[in-house]
Formats: structure tokens, C-alpha cells, sequence
């Protein structure tokens, strides 16, 4: 682990799990069209949310997906990685109120690069609303001695 309690790429291991979970309120949905300019009328505006196929509102899905960057960034690799790409597919809705588990599984482990292939689902109530994977560079103890 490095100094912030984080996985060096050494540490990694295929198969390593790790999950996030968060309860979407009100205030995370306004607060997020405020921060990110999406105001979708899917998102705030229940009126009209009802007379589309979800019959109500939605969390945006980024804001749902964000989960996944809690997980990877406290969790697994954790402290000292950096996202590179994430792919993505939102297969359901999140409505206010529901709680979202973002969960990361280590698929593949690029020692020399210190990247490392992340499954990323996310999911309320057991049923996914999020899939895809992530590639991340984390910390490495071997290039840390090398600098030292």
C-alpha cells in the first residue's frame, strides 16, 4: 500500500473487490444539474418526468456513474490512482430516494504500466443500472524506490 492507505499496482490482485454505496437524495440531484448545467427537465421537473416512459424522475446518470469514481478513489486502487478512460452503459433508472452500490472488480493487472482493468457496476436493488469497465493508473512501490 502507499503512504495514503491506497493499492500499489503490486498489491493488486484479478478478482480484488471493493463497493461504494449512496443514497440519491433531492439536494444530489439539484445540487449536480447546479454543478454540472445539466437542468434536463427529466431530472427536475416532475410534471413533466411523469409523461415520459420512466412516469417520473431520474437521477442523472453521471451523477449515478460518479459512484463508481468513489469506489475506485477511496477504495480500490484507492488513494493515488487516477482514472484514464471509463466505459459505460446505463441499462436502468435511479429515481430520488434510491440507493445506488457501485462495486469494482479487478479484471486485469498491467504491472509494467501500473494500470489496472476495472469491471464497474452499479446497481439498486440488486439490479444493475450502470455497467462497463474503467482503466486506472495507480501508485507503484517499485518506481517509488526507484526515485528514492
Amino acid at each position: 500500500m502507499n503512504e495514503l492507505n491506497g493499492y500499489d499496482i503490486e498489491d493488486l490482485q484479478v478478482g480484488m473487490t471493493a463497493s461504494f454505496s449512496k443514497t440519491i437524495t433531492e439536494a444530489d440531484i439539484i445540487l449536480f444539474a447546479g454543478a454540472s448545467g445539466d437542468n434536463n427537465a427529466i431530472h427536475i421537473n416532475e410534471e413533466f418526468a411523469r409523461t415520459t416512459p420512466f412516469k417520473g424522475r431520474i437521477a442523472h446518470g453521471f451523477l449515478t456513474a460518479s459512484t463508481i469514481s468513489a469506489a475506485i478513489a477511496n477504495h480500490l486502487p484507492g488513494p493515488g490512482s487516477v482514472y484514464m478512460s471509463q466505459q459505460m452503459r446505463f441499462v436502468g433508472p435511479v429515481r430520488p430516494g434510491d440507493t445506488v452500490q457501485a462495486k469494482v472488480r479487478v479484471k486485469e493487472v498491467d504491472t509494467g504500466k501500473s494500470r489496472v482493468l476495472l469491471e464497474t457496476i452499479c446497481s439498486v436493488d440488486g439490479a444493475n443500472v450502470v455497467e462497463g469497465e474503467a482503466l486506472i493508473r495507480t501508485t507503484s512501490r517499485a518506481r517509488r524506490a526507484a526515485v528514492n
